[in-house]
């Protein structure tokens, strides 16, 4: 890899604001955990419970982003303004529609879904206060995401990182107020989090609205169908990965406490890291769509080449600090002899696929930004099956916390073996924007 290339200076200009709004938004839930954790045990088990099904909602419908920025991107890039304020406008809608549609199914069903997960006594009563509470702030949440790909397809990054910067900021003064001031336990954190997230919905809103005509913030459903077309494909590869996640986390669970314990330290901290490596795969969904929209397959091909290595680069870096610190990093988290012997055990597998998880992710974002989606779900699928399987050996054989992490290697290893021949073939280099 060369030590310099023209396009670092637009990757950096891209993922370093990206980066800032990835960080940003876990704080809501770290500051829900610092302050509701000195309620009691059974609000913050309630809270860990709650975590779990938001978390995997807006994940699994990061599509209105992703294929947001993509589409948008690639409308901007051939030249169809028009067009791409248009797909921004669409955005909104479908995600105010989902939004309101998973609010409602939330809302409705929130016993049911505590108990599929586990919540039982007084934990589950605070649980399912705290998801109907929340579930008012989920179609502003929505919006935010719809509202942000946008702003990501016409290279903005900096009003995003300003609205959720805002936002959490009016979330800790808020949940502050409510739970210690009013008095409100639970429920003044559930508060704190909705009212701070219609804030935000409303001000990416207004941030995408400002710059449009009345006409072109009607509904659409032609550029509706287009935004889904990449949509559709991308929810299935985030239910695949999310299903991987899920399904190792339960085999770990069966491993015995001190196993899942070393699993969610590790796990965390890969979340954390790929929060760096997920930014260059945003720069490579803008630089990429906008290329080929343009008709330059060629800087679009040496764009990418450029955010592969140097996220590899980046992962490399990781692997070697992640090696340097196993003695220590774990002991941030616990003293608990037995957990940290599970993390042993784990941890050369985490450090040393950090590398592959660059490439990964930056293949990802470049696949994305190309608008390669039914590729991109079936390699997905792949390799949930590749993972699933292994992670059912690893259950029936007892191979414990590193037979889980192996199957993630796996996961990692399908995935890159894939999407890097079909980088290679140069497929995905379909230009314009019809």
């Amino acid at each position: 890899m060369r030590l310099r290339s023209s396009y670092d200076r637009e990757i950096l200009k891209l993922a370093l604001p990206a980066l800032g709004a990835l960080a940003a938004e876990p704080l809501y839930l770290l500051v829900d955990t610092a302050i509701v954790g000195h309620l009691g045990r059974p609000q913050l088990a309630a809270l860990g419970i709650a975590a779990v099904m938001l978390g995997g909602a807006f994940a699994i419908f990061n599509f209105l982003q992703y294929g947001t920025t993509a589409q948008v991107a690639r409308a901007g890039g051939a030249g169809e303004r028009e067009v791409a304020r248009r797909l921004g406008a669409q955005a909104l809608w479908l995600s105010l529609a989902f939004g309101i549609a998973v609010s409602a199914l939330i809302a409705l069903f929130a016993e049911p879904l505590v108990a599929l997960v586990g919540g039982e006594g007084q934990a589950a009563d605070y649980a399912v206060t705290y998801l109907r509470i929340a579930a008012i702030g989920f179609p502003a949440a929505f919006l935010a995401l719809g509202g942000q790909g946008y702003l990501r397809g016409i290279a903005d990054l900096r009003t995003p990182l300003v609205i959720v910067i805002a936002a959490n900021v009016v979330n800790v003064i808020l949940e502050v107020i409510f739970v210690y001031g009013f008095g409100w336990g639970i429920e003044g954190a559930a508060w704190s989090t909705a009212l701070a997230q219609l804030g935000m919905g409303a001000a990416f809103v207004v941030a995408v609205l400002r710059g449009l005509e009345r006409r072109e913030a009607r509904p659409s459903l032609a550029l509706a169908r287009r935004v889904l077309s990449l949509g559709k494909w991308i929810f299935i590869r985030t239910s695949a990965l999310m299903g991987s996640f899920v399904l190792a986390g339960a085999v770990a669970t069966r491993s015995g406490e001190a196993a899942i314990g070393a699993h969610q330290i590790a796990f965390q901290l890969f979340i954390f890291l790929a929060l760096v490596l997920d930014s260059i795969a945003i720069a490579g969904q803008i630089i990429v769509g906008r290329e080929l929209g343009a008709g330059r397959s060629e800087r679009a091909y040496a764009a990418s080449s450029r955010m592969i290595w140097l996220s590899v680069a980046v992962g490399g870096a990781f692997t070697v600090a992640m090696l340097a610190l196993a003695g220590v990093l774990p002991r941030i988290f616990t003293g608990d002899a037995s957990v940290l012997a599970e993390a042993a055990l784990l941890w050369p597998l985490f450090a040393l696929m950090q590398p592959l998880n660059g490439a990964v992710f930056a293949l990802d974002g470049i696949l994305i930004g190309a608008g390669d989606g039914p590729f991109l779900a079936i390699s997905m699928v792949v390799a949930f099956a590749a993972c699933a399987g292994l992670l059912l050996a690893t259950l029936a054989g007892d191979w414990g916390i590193r037979g889980v992490w192996a199957a993630l290697v796996v996961l990692i290893l399908v995935r890159l073996a894939l999407m890097a021949a079909r980088f290679r073939r140069g497929r995905w280099l379909v230009t314009g924007w019809a």
